[in-house]
């Protein structure tokens, strides 16, 4: 899917939720809606030294596979799209960013802290940051 917004955040979601002790491990599919929730804002002011508005995707796997998205508002405000991965959602995660290098050429951000998931899609083109990117206080 190509979007008007500038640049592809695609979130890791088991481990941007997992980087925390915050006993997520109780309940995976909350924690990953907490941190759904958490990234709206930052889908109109931008993350991690890319200003807003830019589209996230938040790829999911496991238990958190029923987490629903959260479409944009009528006013353009920007939304999080939740992408189920039907096996590794470190593969996922990889065709997307290749999917979209190759048919859009838009910039995209991985934020993982798995260093050979940055390897991969790096290997692609994109750009990562750490998981501090999303999970502390509020956009920029």
């Amino acid at each position: 899917m190509t979007s008007a917004r500038s640049v592809l955040v695609v979130v890791d979601a088991a481990n941007v939720v997992g980087s925390v002790p915050d006993g997520w491990w109780r309940d995976r599919r909350a924690a990953t809606e907490r941190l759904r929730d958490r990234l709206l804002p930052f889908a109109d002011s931008g993350v991690a030294g890319h200003a807003g508005p830019v589209e996230i995707v938040l790829v999911v796997e496991g238990r958190a596979r029923g987490v629903e998205s959260v479409p944009g508002d009528a006013a353009g405000g920007g939304g999080v799209r939740v992408v189920p991965a039907p096996g590794s959602g470190d593969d996922l995660v990889v065709e997307l960013v290749r999917e979209e290098r190759e048919t859009t050429g838009r910039p995209c951000l991985v934020v993982t802290a798995d260093r050979e998931l940055r390897r991969r899609v790096e290997q692609y083109g994109a750009e990562c940051a750490g998981p501090g990117a999303v999970r502390q206080g509020t956009p920029p």
